[in-house]
């Protein structure tokens, strides 16, 4: 088996991208065989086909450069690029990557390594005219084999095949020699690093801002420059580390599915433990929210505890059916685990100190809790410091309402709102009705777009910048096959894991645009983009506000739980269900909610017009939120 010395570089993206590549060769003596040529394979505007450049005797890349510049359609959101992958004598046919069509779309596929042919001569059984080698290599027998099992398995693209079945498949070739494999489809990118390889395989997840250097290693250099390329994401296989960027050694064995700029699946975790999560709070009348849960186990067993005596009841009627109407009459999922309720304290205090006397002001204050089958207010009390009249209502959104109007003169202005909630416990959704639909687009009755009309506008921005959001959007859409729930799940984590929290970075003014931008913000920001991402998707979506439990169980107790904010979808014939961006987790038992609507303006806790005085404010926010128990 002689040493191998080629090199692999694979790119997958979010967006159609364009990189500068150059690609290096070794210098004279290097040991290794596969010393020429080089090849490049992209998917132009991301259609189905395919081109393939290569230049199989090439020493140098003048004849690379000349084919990407040559080509105005160099745009793709998949680039397969092999360097010295040619041996001696070996022809267009023999120079990777190889490109096949099949099942209705170009597949494309590289390998570092030696194969055993014997071996694979008898592994390949797939008897189709069309799957027959037409160079000398065990590369481009490798991949016939694969194509031959998706053919087998019925699939048409690699989201259609089981996740181990594939790695499987890999693991045979694996068995016959030194297996270095990276295969796509055109959405898909399949990497696999053999147990055998005489080589490495790194990987590296590429997010804004890119740096205007590039990024270099010994085999390869590349650069995100091209203005439209600004924002993309790229998860990048290759064989020799860059020495920008953060990139991970594979492991021998190891399969890694990506899709648009992700990474979907891989059989091994990367050993390294997750940083710790600092919490966040209020500042400034700015919604804040924690970037750690805990779970509470003796709350579940103490809530258990009181419902002991339901249960003893129940089992007295086990041989009748029910059909229960109100959930909190729940005690059971069906598998059988309880259903228990948390119940917490919540004070909400706001403070308006001014310079001068405030002669006459007028406020809208929503502070108390709703109450709803999940959610039960025990108590709820505000407290005003100034004297005024006030006038309870329920707004257009459903939020407890209070317009309070002060005509004496103040120079402070306390709010404070003590709340007793029980967050009852829910079992998971059942999401196999078909109505409930598993798919995007939505389809959305006529009464019920009427009635999510102002859920589904997505906000007035430049043309440009709701395109760029679209293609974004787009992103999670195409790499998630359209599903709508593990869509929804990626734009939560990807908002969790991309965007850092940076507490007075952005103000109300900031627009979602801005955020995806500047990649940071606070939970209030990490809403609005998500609610743009999901209207612009087709999906009904509000602003929540409310309180996050954290535990407390860390250094900065002061204000160590806050008003928060996270965004809601409407699933039809399901409901409004919350997804928590700032946190990366569904809503559950550790959110109380108090206001909704289509923005922040809808929800805000307190707000006011002073009519004459005031000058210079000073404002004081404090959250305090402890579980109750016993």
């Amino acid at each position: 088996m002689s040493a191998i010395s080629s090199d692999i570089l694979a790119f997958s993206f979010d967006g159609l991208s364009s990189p500068a590549i150059d690609l290096k060769f070794r210098k004279a003596g290097v040991k290794g065989e596969h010393t020429l040529g080089w090849g490049l394979t992209w998917y132009p505007g991301d259609t189905k086909a395919a081109i393939v450049a290569k230049d199989p005797s090439a020493r140098d890349t003048k004849s690379l450069h000349g084919a990407m510049h040559d080509w105005d359609s160099f745009r793709s959101t998949v680039f397969f690029c092999k360097v010295r992958g040619a041996a001696s004598g070996y022809t267009h046919l023999e120079t990777q990557p190889f490109s096949r069509s099949f099942a209705g779309q170009d597949w494309v596929f590289m390998h570092n390594g030696d194969l055993d042919k014997t071996a694979m001569q008898k592994l390949h059984f797939n008897k189709s005219i069309f799957l027959e080698p037409m160079g000398r290599t065990d590369s481009e027998l490798a991949f016939c084999f694969l194509l031959g099992k998706v053919q087998d398995y019925g699939a048409r693209t690699l989201a259609d095949i089981d996740h181990q079945v594939l790695l499987s498949w890999f693991l045979q070739l694996d068995d016959m020699g030194s297996a270095d494999m990276v295969i796509s489809d055109g959405t898909s990118v399949a990497a696999f690093y053999g147990s055998q390889s005489e080589s490495h395989l790194y990987y590296g997840r590429l997010t804004p801002p890119h740096g205007e250097r590039g990024y270099h290693s010994d085999s390869a250099s590349f650069a995100l420059n091209n203005p439209r390329d600004t924002f993309r994401t790229g998860l990048v296989f290759c064989s020799s580390p860059f020495r920008e960027g953060d990139w991970k050694p594979m492991q021998k064995g190891q399969l890694i599915i990506a899709r648009r700029g992700a990474l979907v699946w891989t059989n091994k975790k990367d050993g390294k433990t997750a940083p710790a999560q600092q919490p966040v709070h209020e500042q400034e009348g700015h919604l804040q929210g924690s970037r750690s849960i805990q779970p509470n186990l003796f709350a579940d067993q103490q809530a258990q505890a009181q419902q002991l005596s339901i249960l003893q009841s129940l089992q007295q009627m086990k041989s009748v059916q029910h059909n229960i109407l109100n959930a909190r009459s729940l005690t059971h999922a069906p598998d059988g685990s309880p259903l228990t309720y948390r119940l917490y304290d919540v004070i909400h205090s706001t403070e308006y100190t001014y310079e001068q006397e405030v002669e006459h002001s007028t406020h809208s204050f929503r502070l108390m809790p709703m109450e709803d089958a999940l959610q039960e207010v025990v108590n709820s009390t505000l407290s005003i410091s100034a004297e005024g009249e006030d006038m309870r209502f329920e707004d257009v959104f459903g939020n407890q309402t209070i317009h309070y109007s002060i005509i004496k003169p103040y120079k402070k202005l306390t709010i404070s709102c003590r709340s007793l909630v029980k967050i009852y416990g829910r079992s998971a959704d059942d999401l196999s009705p078909e109505k409930r639909q598993h798919f995007i687009p939505l389809s959305l009755m006529p009464w019920q777009q009427v009635m999510m009309e102002p859920y589904l506008r997505s906000p007035e921005l430049p043309e440009t910048q709701i395109s760029e959001l679209l293609v974004y959007a787009m992103s999670f859409a195409e790499r998630n096959g359209r599903h709508l729930m593990d869509t929804l799940n990626d734009i939560n984590q990807t908002i969790y894991r991309d965007f850092r929290y940076v507490p007075g970075s952005t103000s109300l003014k900031t627009t979602p645009f801005d955020v995806y931008a500047s990649r940071e913000g606070v939970c209030q920001d990490f809403a609005n983009l998500f609610i743009c991402l999901a209207r612009l998707l087709g999906i009904p979506a509000r602003y929540r506000v409310g309180y996050v439990f954290t535990g407390a169980d860390y250094e900065n107790k002061m204000q160590s739980d806050a008003s928060h904010a996270w965004v809601e979808i409407y699933i039809p014939y399901l409901g409004w269900r919350g997804f928590d961006p700032t946190n990366g987790i569904l809503v559950t038992q550790d959110h109380i909610r108090v206001a909704c609507g289509r923005n922040y303006l809808d929800a805000t806790p307190t707000a006011g017009t002073i009519y004459r005085g005031g000058g210079k404010e000073t404002l004081r926010v404090q959250v305090t939120m402890n579980e109750v128990f016993g």
